[in-house]
């Protein structure tokens, strides 16, 4: 399911392992059409695709449950969220070590995006995670 409207994409994709790379292929079709530069389009491909597995991994939601892709553009930047049914939680970025094959997410989130945080989703259960990346992104959130 999609919804699109001039400056903004939103669609569901089902939980599961193809989640994160559904995910990077709507979003990268959407930026094509938007024609977001490359470096924003692949910045944003991958915190898309963090974002999506870490909705996997940790939102405890029932299978059943689809994760929301909210895209939204201005100026040439994208601000990428992505909601799950999952409690709002104090994100931080884990502290790995060389050995670790997990736990670095959101550390990537961090540095490619200007800003990121999460909020409760309006109007139910659960959260968004989001991160705005890209020209736009270093005006401040009042236009997002």
């Amino acid at each position: 399911m999609a919804i699109a409207h001039a400056d903004e994409y939103f669609w569901i994709v089902p939980r599961g392992h193809r989640a994160p790379g559904r995910a990077r292929a709507l979003l990268r079709e959407r930026l094509r059409v938007w024609r977001v530069d490359p470096d924003t389009a692949d910045a944003a491909e991958l915190v898309v695709s963090e974002l999506v597995t870490n909705a996997l991994r940790h939102s405890g939601a029932p299978q059943g449950r689809g994760i929301g892709v909210r895209l939204a553009r201005r100026k040439g930047g994208v601000r990428v969220e992505v909601s799950d049914a999952g409690a709002v939680v104090d994100l931080a970025p884990q502290v790995t070590t060389e050995c670790d094959e997990r736990g670095r997410g959101l550390a990537i989130v961090a540095a490619l995006a200007e800003r990121w945080g999460c909020l409760p989703r309006p109007h139910g259960i659960g959260k968004a995670v989001w991160a705005e990346v890209g020209p736009s992104s270093q005006e401040g959130s009042a236009s997002w």
